[in-house]
């Protein structure tokens, strides 16, 4: 694909997005305290971007759509795929072995403590190095089934001992992916592959860490349980008793989602499809963290959208908002939007605006015609683009 054949090069959708939770925990520093950021001089709460990201690739799998295996296990995941292709367990294994080889590094360092980042942090004690492989199910397949066209003899395959070189045999036999197919989450979230660098993808979707748009100190709650059976036998005191942190917060999300990009990702199939998705698992994709004892299920507050060709924009909150009693969310909105049309003026034909909106005020504007009016601005680009 030529440059001149992408109608959407240099276009994006951004999502400034309000969200407000009570008493939650949403993400996990090492100690299990809510992760935090200075931000204009005083601590915010903080989400991080790849928190985030988890939850929209897991509310993406949740929509039906066939997503990327990302892991470290690769042996594993081609092995089982040459046994569905009729491989021995000694053959199989064999060939799952082999491409780990190419891939995966041992790495006897003792791993720390998981946390809720679980695209980046890897469980502790494992001694594989936390490279992981991002791979869509079609790439699975085709790495396997290059192994049973040569009887699953992995040598046949993987034929130099450079570990360079083999990795772009492996590159080169899994050739172009069409991840309008399967691996959406490859073509929103991109993929970097050291040792082969013809497989990297560059991420359509950017995320930065959600913050929160006033000053925050955390918590503790101090908590005690009884013991069933003490209660019975009439023994006094609790049976185990701790402590947690926890704060409450009005979050700031900036999300970009690049079109020109997705398009390119995507080989130019099913863009309005993929956005359509994209939008939906945003609007759902809530952090897991303590959801069964500080549930934080609050949807969005309020949401400015723009369609446009320019330097992205994000609002950084420098000042920290007050609540004045009332809360943050009336004085978030008012601080978003008089940033956001501050910057626009100033901006002026470099804004670059096709289209804008906003969600949370008007009941009728739900979230159906939020991604209609974005996949109908972005079919007025393709067409005026031809």
């Amino acid at each position: 694909m030529t440059h001149n054949e992408n109608p959407f090069r240099g276009y994006h959708v951004e999502f400034h997005i309000l969200q407000s939770f009570p008493v939650t925990c949403l993400n996990r520093d090492d100690v299990g305290a809510p992760k935090t950021a200075v931000v204009g001089g005083v601590t915010r709460a903080r989400v991080s971007s790849q928190c985030w990201k988890r939850q929209v690739r897991l509310e993406l799998h949740n929509l039906g759509k066939v997503l990327g295996v990302r892991t470290k296990l690769i042996g594993s995941l081609i092995s089982a795929e040459c046994k569905k292709l009729g491989a021995s367990d000694e053959q199989a294994n064999a060939c799952g072995s082999k491409i780990e080889q190419v891939f995966i590094k041992e790495d006897t360092k003792k791993k720390g403590k998981k946390d809720d980042d679980a695209e980046d942090v890897e469980a502790a004690g494992d001694e594989k190095s936390d490279t992981l492989l991002f791979l869509s199910p079609a790439e699975v397949t085709k790495i396997a089934t290059a192994f049973k066209e040569n009887a699953f003899v992995p040598d046949a395959v993987i034929k130099n001992k450079d570990p360079k070189k083999q990795a772009k045999e492996v590159a080169d036999l899994i050739g172009k992916s069409n991840f309008a197919i399967d691996g959406l989450d490859i073509a929103l979230f991109g993929r970097m592959v050291a040792q082969a660098a013809s497989m990297n993808v560059e991420a359509a979707a950017a995320f930065a860490h959600a913050i929160s748009t006033h000053k925050v100190t955390n918590e503790v709650e101090f908590f005690t349980a009884l013991d069933d059976e003490q209660v019975r036998t009439g023994i006094l005191g609790s049976g185990h008793m701790g402590s947690l942190e926890f704060n409450s917060a009005t979050y700031y999300r900036y999300v970009s989602l690049d079109l020109g990009q997705l398009f390119e990702n995507l080989a130019g199939s099913f863009l309005p499809e993929a956005v359509d998705a994209f939008v939906k698992a945003l609007y759902l994709a809530i952090p897991h963290a303590r959801q069964t004892t500080q549930s934080g299920a609050s949807p969005w507050e309020f949401a400015s959208i723009y369609i446009r060709k320019g330097q992205r924009l994000q609002v950084p909150f420098d000042t920290p908002v007050k609540s004045n009693g009332n809360g943050f969310i009336e004085n978030s909105k008012t601080a978003l939007t008089t940033y956001l049309d501050k910057k626009e003026k100033l901006s002026g034909s470099l804004f670059g605006k096709v289209g804008s909106c906003t969600f949370g005020e008007d009941e009728t504007f739900n979230v159906d015609k939020l991604i209609e009016f974005i996949t109908n601005t972005i079919t007025g680009i393709a067409q005026s683009g031809k």
